[in-house]
């Protein structure tokens, strides 16, 4: 008696591979279609996890995790799969870890009002240690931004759009006090100008008010943050979320809380 044919094993391998492949190419085809600028200083780039011995402990909590439908503009203004540090290629100069960018996304495609189908795209432009007045039209930080956010739409192939801007800065400029009043109208310039430059005259801008500074003028700062005025402002405080043992940057649980802020402060737009 013959035996059994043995099975066809790398026939079967060939075609797991082929099925495997097919999958990545198409998570690899997708294009954004609500796109977010991340912009401010190092608590938007992202610090949790990244304030001991000089290095990132690589924790990434599951709320970061990558996602094929989270995307991020790549120093390159290429769309990629986003992971952590984000700001990686972007906020130079710094040690990074986690931000609230990650968070914001998973919580935000987690949201029964979020567009079924939905890809974010996140477009991380923060830069650690910059006064709000380096952001005015015309500086390097600003344009830097724009051509990101310009390049960020052309390369969605005509299905995105830029559906907010999340702005954490301030604490560069609880240094002198000078700074600290001038915030108000320095953040409705930029609101002003951003949008008169994108061609979007109701994007909708989501402010974080700060939890630290650098100086002794928080209060200051944070007084000039909420008197800001512009329509379709949104605020979010980031008072009271655990600040790591450099007392200026927020930790990784307190990155994940805020980025879950900033979605609910979206989604409650879309109402």
């Amino acid at each position: 008696m013959q035996p059994a044919a043995a099975p066809a094993m790398p026939s079967i391998l060939l075609l797991l591979a082929l099925l495997a492949a097919t999958a990545v190419g198409a998570g690899a085809g997708r294009t954004p279609t609500l796109v977010f600028i991340l912009a401010g200083q190092s608590n938007m780039g992202g610090r949790g996890g990244a304030t001991l011995n000089n290095r990132w402990d690589g924790v990434v909590p599951r709320e970061c995790a990558p996602s094929p439908r989270t995307l991020r503009l790549s120093p390159a203004l290429r769309w990629e799969e986003a992971r952590e540090p984000l700001h990686s290629g972007i906020d130079v100069g710094n040690v990074l870890g986690v931000g609230p960018g990650m968070p914001f996304a998973h919580a935000l495609l987690r949201a029964p009002a979020c567009p079924r189908g939905a890809v974010v795209g996140l477009v991380p432009c923060a830069q650690g240690g910059t006064p709000i007045a380096n952001w005015s039209r015309g500086s390097d930080l600003y344009d830097r931004m724009l051509t990101r956010a310009r390049a960020a739409v052309a390369q969605t192939n005509g299905k995105g759009r830029i559906a907010a801007m999340l702005w954490f800065q301030g604490e560069t400029d609880t240094i002198r006090r000078e700074d600290a009043l001038a915030y108000t109208g320095r953040m409705e310039a930029l609101i002003r100008d951003v949008r008169r430059d994108l061609g979007i005259p109701n994007l909708l801008v989501i402010q974080v008010g700060i939890a630290t500074g650098q100086g002794k003028f928080v209060d200051l700062v944070r007084k000039a943050q909420r008197a800001v005025r512009a329509p379709n402002l949104r605020y979010v405080d980031a008072m009271g979320l655990p600040v790591a043992n450099d007392f200026t940057h927020l930790t990784t649980p307190a990155q994940v809380r805020l980025g879950k802020m900033l979605a609910d402060a979206y989604v409650a737009t879309l109402h």
